[in-house]
């Protein structure tokens, strides 16, 4: 398990150099805000678009792997919309700190989910760590829209006006994107694969820096109730929902390890810059956030145990 030790500890130490940029004061407020812009809009969806378009996604157990991981990010927001009223009324969560608990309950850290399963199973485990980001990608970015546009915003909003967020999200439309290049079967031009290359590898780093740089630690020495349910169900409901969906599919080997790293990992970087761009809490997804990914060392080789 010392890979996925190494691997989560190298996350939160990019998010420690972010904070330290922002204590320090290398970058103003204003320009901190750009930075999230341009994670928002063009690196990640460049490396989310174009891993999908590049990625070889048949395998064994493909279909079953996508339905088992779909099913579990259903049930769980499920669970989550069912128990909004009583988180609500007796712990006082609003509707921008439940949009956080939502993305922190739901999300997964795709990048360290896909580092994690090619080490363990080599280029099946990168095939069946793509498969899992057709399937949950586009499916946890749909959910997490609808529910900042509904509880972030003080008024319900139009359809209209929530078809147009949703289809400029690029966290939507670049894995659609992406999918419907690999579907047509068309090698990538090698610039064009190159440019992309080039552009999502900075991805993931400006993400863990934008956590860190909206990270106040003073808010972690006392815990809100908000974060620590996000941490019980991210990091011990979700992967024993995943399991007990993966074990009705009869997944096994390979398949059923890359189900449950993907569903024990950590919640996506990418989930505070959605809060900062749609209007959930920031500061606690960033909290939420860093926690997970701390925490996430001691229980993610935990729910690997399940596998053996």
């Amino acid at each position: 398990m010392s890979v996925l030790a190494s691997s989560l500890l190298s996350v939160f130490l990019v998010i420690l150099v972010g904070f330290g940029a922002r204590a320090s004061g290398v970058l103003t407020r204003e320009a901190w805000d750009g930075f999230d812009r341009v994670t928002y809009y063009v690196l990640f969806p460049a490396l989310i678009g174009g891993t999908l378009a590049m990625s070889d996604l048949r395998g064994v157990g493909a279909v079953a792997v996508g339905a088992t991981l779909a099913a579990s990010v259903l049930t769980m927001a499920a669970i989550l919309l069912a128990a909004r009223p009583v988180l609500q009324g007796s712990l006082r969560i609003d509707g921008p700190a439940f949009c956080s608990v939502f993305q922190g309950a739901t999300r997964w850290n795709s990048f360290v989910a896909i580092g994690m399963a090619a080490s363990l199973h080599g280029k099946t485990g990168v095939a069946l760590a793509a498969v899992a980001s057709v399937a949950m990608v586009p499916l946890l970015n749909v959910c997490a829209t609808l529910v900042h546009a509904r509880y972030a915003a003080p008024r319900r909003p139009r359809w209209p006006a929530l078809a147009r967020s949703l289809a400029a999200n690029p966290f939507i439309w670049s894995p659609v994107a992406g999918i419907a290049w690999n579907l047509t079967g068309w090698p990538m031009p090698e610039i064009a694969g190159n440019a992309i290359d080039i552009i999502g590898r900075a991805a993931l780093a400006a993400g863990l820096l934008c956590v860190g740089a909206g990270l106040d630690v003073r808010r972690l020495r006392r815990p809100p109730p908000a974060l620590v349910i996000s941490l019980a169900l991210k990091l011990l409901a979700m992967p024993l929902i995943a399991y007990a969906w993966a074990r009705g599919w009869r997944l096994d080997g390979a398949a059923l390890s890359v189900v449950m790293l993907s569903a024990s990992v950590p919640t996506a970087s990418g989930s505070y810059v959605m809060a900062r761009q749609l209007g959930g809490d920031a500061p606690l997804m960033a909290e939420i956030l860093t926690v997970q990914t701390l925490a996430a060392m001691i229980t993610l080789p935990l729910m690997m145990t399940l596998v053996q």
